[in-house]
């Protein structure tokens, strides 16, 4: 980690169920800091067993950004995030407080530390809407399944990002190649915005295993608080389940399990599986991150921020 006069912010990021919400938390009982949440998810009301979303106690202890911004119709995507919490950070750090970014979604972390491009102006916008037509008749009549998978094999890079399979990141960079001919991923890396900022990266490291048990608790976990209910209420509230905010982990399976296509514990394995295989994306989303400090898992919380600490201070 280098010195630099650019502006410093701690990033705790990793996959879900590492404890990155705690740990950022527990940071202010060291430092004055406010945070800014990179979950793509968390950023929507009504959406909260299911994301793992901080509690009112937590929320009130320590000033989060980006967490119950929007309804579950709206949209969002990660080249806004990465402009709008660019925005957070500088009013941070001009009120001397340390901004702390927590997150797993490894898109919204690239957005804000490094910026993503305007591909608008790369192509004709009918050979855009021709081909958006197209995948979405793919979408509808083969799956996301297919189409991730293809995306697997055109564009890698692309494919750990959207490890949550969001269907309009899927359909975006597919549609960016087969209209361009280029790969969407090496697109951005030509493309990306200068930000006057110096990243901290750290990663709280789990055994495999260790992890994967974290995650199959928790999924138990979200159960017994309510997730079906949750569900339940939100699509009572005249929400398409098929909307992007609810077509991912933990809310898809629910709604399968809800229209008879899963068996309650066919839901709770599906789940478990989903967010472990999204685990697995994450950490090798986040292994190409430079200068990444991994923090052993069998340290104390306060053992973990003294080693932020230090590392943050060393220049």
């Amino acid at each position: 980690m280098q010195t630099t006069d650019k502006k410093k912010v701690i990033v705790i990021c990793g996959p879900t169920a590492s404890g990155k919400t705690d740990l950022g938390i527990a940071l202010s009982d060291f430092i004055d800091i406010e945070i800014i949440s990179a979950d793509s998810r968390q950023i929507y009301k009504l959406l909260d067993i299911g994301t793992a979303k901080p509690t009112q106690e937590e929320l009130s202890k320590v000033k989060h950004y980006f967490i119950d911004m929007l309804m579950p119709d709206q949209e969002y995507n990660a080249g806004r995030y990465g402009d709008d919490a660019y925005q957070v950070l500088n009013q941070i750090t001009a009120n001397n407080k340390v901004p702390v970014v927590v997150g797993g979604s490894g898109l919204y972390i690239k957005s804000l530390c490094e910026g993503l491009f305007d591909d608008s102006a790369d192509t004709d916008a009918e050979i855009y809407k021709k081909q958006r037509e197209i995948l979405i008749e793919e979408l509808s009549s083969k799956g996301i399944d297919y189409l991730y998978s293809q995306l697997k094999d055109i564009d890698y890079n692309s494919y750990t990002a959207y490890a949550d399979k969001n269907p309009r990141h899927v359909l975006r960079a597919l549609e960016y190649y087969r209209a361009t001919g280029k790969i969407f991923s090496e697109a951005h890396k030509d493309n990306k915005i200068q930000r006057d900022i110096t990243p901290y990266y750290f990663c709280i490291d789990f055994p495999r295993e260790f992890l994967y048990n974290r995650i199959n608790s928790r999924v138990l976990k979200m159960i017994e608080l309510g997730l079906i209910d949750e569900v339940k209420s939100v699509l009572n509230k005249g929400y398409d389940k098929n909307l992007n905010s609810l077509n991912t982990v933990g809310y898809s399976e629910i709604i399968k399990y809800l229209d008879g296509e899963y068996s309650l514990d066919e839901a709770i394995s599906e789940i478990q599986k989903n967010t472990r295989h999204y685990a697995k994306r994450q950490l090798t989303w986040f292994r190409k991150v430079p200068n990444i400090y991994y923090i052993p898992s069998k340290y104390s919380i306060s053992e973990m921020c003294s080693v932020i600490l230090t590392e943050f201070n060393k220049n």
